[in-house]
């Protein structure tokens, strides 16, 4: 029996389960020393509570995927609106390195799971779907690609084996990404642990990226927070527009890379032509808020028990790409970023990125940096990478990789 939770019921929902996430880090100090994000834990909590209800009552809770999705376009839209000229040239060398180290473990994901699926004896292309597909790609190519996978190559479950992975992506994602980042920083003693402080402080005039800071008040006005929730609605709206525009066509993107586009055309065209000042404590604040609920809100909609169904070499393959992530941020993210503490707090952002989503890797960031400090170069370049690159490279190698075997 599914029972339904219309737009107002699931924004309830999300702001409960942020609510229990933020009580149980609070009170739980094993989540609070790893560096388990808030809306993880929530999230996580609210995905095994649907997960019971199914399993003893054969109730399936259906959350509103609209509004899900609308809060996932305002994230993105607030990366895009962020994403000044001069922020970019800040980025600048680490931003080129750092998207060299995400794309060379796309390379190596579809690598492990190609050869692992090869040798279990299942075909290669299911390989791939436990590749950079789905850890990489997340639900959205998991769902897509699954469906060419069975109707084009014939691969039966596609489309469920993609969720069940992406599922799991995103779970671990959220899960080890601090603590991993916690351990580069305790081994090399690259920054004291701050004492753990409950005071909101204002934020200054002092530079500061997006989603940087997200602890600090902000203070903005009704006439600054209704111009920028217009700038907000026009990206949205223009995403849905090139969405169905652009349909079956070559330039066919997903909704959320054209909201980022249009955010960041949008940005650099009234700041650096029109000479607007834009209003970037009011991004801040919806960017952040949107992140929260958009993560929440796919938390706790996961289908856990697509992972009870997964078969056992699909498990061996889920784990040893994480294992592969691991040893690849030690050895390579982490040394060719400088070996520092803001070396380490991207390898948190790459977990999310490489295993998990944009939203995770954002999230995994900020958990990181409450408690040691802030890392405006984590800020700069992670959601630039994750929102935008990532998913172009990953589409020029999925391409290619299925063009070898059809």
């Amino acid at each position: 029996m599914n029972y339904e939770l219309d737009a107002f019921g699931t924004i309830v929902a999300a702001v409960a389960v942020l609510l229990i996430g933020f009580f149980t880090v609070k009170k739980i100090t094993f989540f609070k020393k790893y560096n388990i994000p808030e809306p993880v834990i929530g999230g996580l909590i609210a995905a095994i509570l649907t997960y019971i209800l199914f399993k003893l009552f054969n109730l399936n809770v259906i959350f509103d995927a609209n509004i899900q999705q609308i809060f996932m376009l305002m994230f993105f839209t607030s990366v895009g609106l962020s994403a000044s000229l001069a922020k970019l040239k800040d980025g600048g060398k680490a931003l080129v390195l750092f998207l060299a180290c995400v794309i060379g473990l796309v390379i190596i994901q579809n690598a492990v799971g190609v050869s692992l699926a090869t040798g279990l004896g299942l075909d290669p292309l299911i390989g791939l779907m436990t590749g950079s597909i789905t850890l990489t790609g997340g639900h959205g190519t998991a769902a897509a690609w699954g469906t060419v996978f069975e109707n084009t190559h014939g691969i039966e479950g596609a489309v469920v084996l993609g969720m069940a992975s992406a599922t799991f992506g995103l779970v671990i994602g959220g899960m080890l990404g601090g603590p991993v980042a916690k351990f580069l920083i305790r081994r090399y003693q690259l920054a004291e642990e701050r004492p753990d402080s409950d005071e909101v402080q204002e934020l200054g005039n002092e530079k500061s990226a997006p989603f940087e800071h997200p602890r600090k008040t902000r203070l903005i006005t009704a006439n600054d927070a209704v111009k920028t929730l217009g700038m907000f609605s026009l990206c949205i709206g223009f995403a849905y527009f090139m969405q169905d525009f652009a349909q079956g066509k070559w330039f066919e993107m997903p909704v959320f890379v054209w909201a980022l586009a249009c955010g960041a055309v949008l940005r650099n065209v009234c700041e650096h032509l029109l000479k607007v000042e834009m209003f970037d404590r009011c991004i801040d604040v919806f960017g952040n808020a949107s992140l929260a609920l958009f993560l929440s809100m796919a938390l706790m909609s996961l289908q856990l028990w697509l992972l009870a169904d997964l078969a056992g070499p699909l498990i061996i393959i889920l784990i040893a790409q994480t294992l592969t992530l691991m040893l690849y941020l030690y050895f390579v993210t982490f040394r060719v970023m400088g070996k520092d503490y803001h070396s380490a707090v991207l390898c948190a952002g790459q977990f999310g990125i490489n295993l998990g989503a944009t939203p995770t890797a954002i999230a995994n960031i900020q958990a990181v940096t409450n408690s040691y400090g802030p890392s405006h170069k984590a800020f700069l370049i992670i959601p630039l990478t994750g929102a935008f690159f990532i998913d172009i490279v990953n589409a020029v190698v999925i391409q290619s990789i299925v063009a070898v075997f059809s």
